[in-house]
């Protein structure tokens, strides 16, 4: 351990010294990174932070002594850095940057390291290629925004090293990622937003590579792990987030008609600010994502694959449900959909994008076993008593989910519309979950005389089910209302009386200009201090001039039935005074005829 730390510190503290030294090279000639319409930030940046961390980092892997694997690590490094270096410099094609890696990732495959997810050896070591490139490619992509690739490298780094290591002298390889991992702390003081310094290619290459090919070598030297979930989840979750960003961005680039190579604004973290949230606040919940997965990682390699195995399965449902919320926020222009050619792959994925009945059977074709196999272990725990009933788990599923599905879709559980769920819709799905349980309870008390079941499973089982549909359909709406509230562009908008048009119909009325709702006035002194949908009712009367007087609105929505004559009348000359909006919002029914 003592090794590690010393290894991480001494890396840490030439980090700090040389990556001002490399900023201001970089500023000196020019080496800079000049904002672009599909890049981020928004002042000239110097590059060169990548050179570095990899300076630092071979620097000490040469010192370390001879050792195979970090020798072979340290060559193919020092190839795609640099021509990440002469990329950032002259800005190569996306094809030639792909051959390169390729070739850098067969170097690898030659070399030994295998990801072990198949008893072929040529299927083994395609599959190692796709996935050496494929993050290292990740890493490239995710360098999009201040601090978000070097965060993310030192969460999956920490984890993997942890990993690694278990008592006693640390291998080579260890000390290695802790030379790594303290080159880029050094990095990532001057990488934060506002940040001084960019990795560029030859950084985010460089970081995308070892951390690919580290969690190749961690299953040559660390703990043997059991079962085809840890062997295959324990690097996809270490390196989730990665995998996360780039699949998004290449399926929606498709969609969109654009090339997955193209640049651009469309990134998870793009998307969350876009979303409402600050980009130093969407970087970190990234982060967070990050250290979630890579906790579950390091969990399925050191303990029992029981909740463990649970809470993997859900947690990448729930980055699938993520990645529909993240998917359907507008980032491309108006222009570019338009051009969508008509043929090829785009119409087909719209096509099953709309069959999304399609897409909600199937989530509770995963969220069914979840909530019942947890149900099992609520009420057994782990040990002999989980295994004897293990048995009679794997004998009723196949009804459960038949039962369930079909008690749900009676129910009318697949006819909502997710944006919109509310309390009727919870009834709804509490209903398809009681009649799913007894109808599974009655098939396997009378149709298999199944006489030793728990009747306590099936009580826990539609508890955590009944969480996790309503749970994974209120995701919507409630993305949308925060989206709405964390608007930082529109009319800021107050809402006088909250008797009349409920916020989404006046959210609809507006369509043509967002607003942003600062709350609502009421003249009821019972509505004080009190939340409506969401927002709080800011005062009565007087309140609502004082903020018009301030210039905190820009538009009065007058949204009651029964006002004052004489308090309208202040109201228009107040808004009219100080040039704010003032419109009504009324609701009439009229006949409906049809020209023929």
């Amino acid at each position: 351990m003592a090794r590690l730390i010393a290894y991480y510190l001494t890396a840490l503290g030439l980090s700090l010294a040389l990556t001002p030294a490399c900023r201001a090279l970089a500023h000196r000639f020019g080496f800079v990174a000049a904002p672009k319409e599909d890049r981020w930030h928004k002042r000239p940046t110097a590059l060169f932070g990548g050179v570095a961390i990899v300076l630092v980092t071979l620097l000490l892997g040469v010192v370390m002594g001879p050792d195979t694997r970090v020798w072979q690590l340290i060559a193919c490094g020092l190839v795609i850095s640099a021509f990440g270096l002469v990329d950032d410099l002259l800005s190569l094609k996306a094809s030639t940057k792909l051959v390169i890696q390729i070739c850098v990732a067969s170097a690898l495959v030659f070399f030994g390291l295998r990801l072990h997810w198949t008893d072929s050896l040529v299927g083994d070591s395609m599959l190692t290629l796709f996935w050496i490139v494929g993050i290292t490619n990740g890493f490239n992509l995710l360098d999009n925004m201040d601090g978000l690739c070097a965060g993310i490298t030192l969460i999956a780094g920490g984890f993997l090293l942890a990993g690694m290591y278990s008592g006693g002298a640390p291998p080579p390889a260890s000390l290695y990622l802790a030379a790594l991992l303290g080159a880029i702390s050094g990095f990532f003081v001057y990488n934060v937003h506002p940040a001084s310094i960019f990795m560029g290619d030859a950084g985010s290459l460089f970081l995308g590579l070892n951390l690919a090919a580290l969690t190749l070598v961690a299953k040559e030297i660390g703990t043997p792990t059991s079962g085809a979930l840890s062997v295959v989840a324990g690097p996809v979750l270490l390196l989730l987030i990665p995998i996360f960003d780039t699949t998004l961005v290449t399926v929606m680039r498709l969609v969109a008609g654009r090339r997955p190579s193209q640049g651009g604004r469309d990134h998870s973290s793009h998307r969350l600010v876009a979303l409402g949230l600050p980009e130093a606040t969407a970087v970190a919940v990234l982060w967070a994502l990050a250290l979630f997965s890579g906790g579950l990682a390091l969990s399925l390699q050191r303990a029992s694959q029981g909740w463990q195995g649970i809470l993997a399965v859900t947690f990448c449902i729930a980055m699938v449900i993520f990645a529909v919320h993240l998917a359907r926020i507008r980032v491309y222009e108006t222009t570019e959909l338009d051009n969508v050619p008509a043929t090829g792959f785009t119409p087909m994925v719209a096509n099953f994008m709309y069959k999304r009945r399609v897409a909600e059977v199937l989530l509770d074709l995963c969220l069914i076993p979840i909530a019942y196999y947890s149900a099992y272990h609520l009420r057994f725990g782990e040990g002999i008593v989980l295994s004897v009933n293990y048995q009679f788990f794997l004998q009723s599923l196949p009804i459960v989910l038949a039962c369930q599905l079909t008690s749900l879709f009676v129910m009318g559980g697949y006819r909502g519309t997710w944006r919109f769920f509310g309390m009727m819709d919870a009834v709804v799905f509490a209903k398809g979950v009681a009649l799913g349980t007894v109808s599974s309870m009655m098939v396997i008390l009378f149709g298999y005389h199944f006489e030793n079941y728990s009747r306590a499973v099936f009580v826990i089982y539609a508890a955590l089910l009944m969480l996790l549909l309503s749970g994974t359909r209120a995701s919507f709406r409630l993305v949308s209302e925060f989206a709405n509230r964390r608007r930082s562009v529109g009319q800021r908008c107050i809402i006088y009386g909250t008797s009349g048009a409920s916020v989404a119909t006046i959210r609809e009325a507006f369509e043509e200009q967002p607003l942003k709702i600062i709350g609502f006035a009421d003249d009821d002194p019972m509505q004080s201090n009190v939340r409506v949908a969401g927002y709080p009712v800011v005062g009565g009367f007087s309140r609502l001039l004082a903020l018009i007087d301030t210039g905190e609105v820009d538009c009065v929505v007058v949204n009651t039935r029964v006002a004052d004559v004489e308090r309208l009348q202040k109201l228009e000359a107040s808004c009219r005074a100080h040039d704010v909006d003032l419109v009504k919002i009324q609701l009439n029914l009229k006949p409906f005829h049809v020209a023929s």
